[in-house]
């Protein structure tokens, strides 16, 4: 599973949320899968592209939202694996992938 942490949290129905679980959904919703790290993957791995060469900021505003603007680039490639802009995601071990959802949006 794919998690990506919140240091300060986020209140979230009532409890303090410090991560979020990243999922690939069909377009109607109706359809959500937990993404899967290659076996062999530490936890706390940082996922990674190609051509992201900067060091990542230390911590995100959260009022510029950024991963809401990010987020619309993310989804799965018809080989099932997770893409920002095209580019494959990946750990140090391979790509991130879906179970079984083609052309799915990451939430």
């Amino acid at each position: 599973a794919v998690v990506s942490t919140q240091s300060t949290g986020a209140n979230m129905r009532g409890v303090k949320s410090h991560g979020m679980l990243l999922c690939a959904s069909d377009k109607d919703h109706t359809k959500v899968e937990v993404l899967r790290v290659p076996e062999g993957s530490k936890p706390g791995e940082r996922i990674t592209g190609e051509s992201f060469t900067e060091a990542p900021d230390a911590q995100l505003n959260p009022k510029k939202k950024i991963f809401e603007k990010v987020q619309t680039d993310l989804t799965t490639d018809g080989s099932l694996q997770v893409t920002y802009r095209g580019e494959l995601l990946r750990t140090s071990v391979g790509p991130l992938t879906a179970p079984s959802l083609a052309s799915a949006v990451i939430r």
